[in-house]
């Protein structure tokens, strides 16, 4: 999604059919995202959507333009949709699925210290 902190040609373009119900990743979607800003030094950012009145999500360009904005010179896509959830410091803080609950997942990224 973004490379030496150039947004990538054609994300806009990349369709995924994950043969339930063929979605693709264009248009304003829930994503998520992690980015490097240096040496052990990351950014993640979750963008809720699909939510009348609350979010509408973003694009693939736009969530790279959010990296790039962070300061992140290699960013990348993670999961999207209903599973765009980050827990931090004992609690969700975003609003996943637009209803104030979390879609049982069965992969996750784990930052520990």
């Amino acid at each position: 999604m973004l490379a030496r902190g150039e947004v990538a040609d054609g994300i806009e373009d990349v369709e995924v059919d994950t043969n339930v119900g063929n979605h693709s990743i264009q248009g304003e979607q829930p994503r998520t995202a992690v980015g490097i800003i240096g040496t052990n030094h990351l950014v993640f950012v979750v963008v809720d959507g699909r939510s009348p009145g609350y979010s509408a999500g973003v694009t693939m360009t736009g969530l790279a333009e959010i990296m790039q904005g962070l300061g992140a010179s290699t960013a990348y896509n993670l999961d999207g949709g209903g599973s765009s959830t980050m827990y931090f410091n004992g609690e969700v803080v975003n609003n996943p699925l637009g209803q104030n609950k979390e879609r049982g997942t069965s992969d996750i990224l784990y930052i520990g210290q």
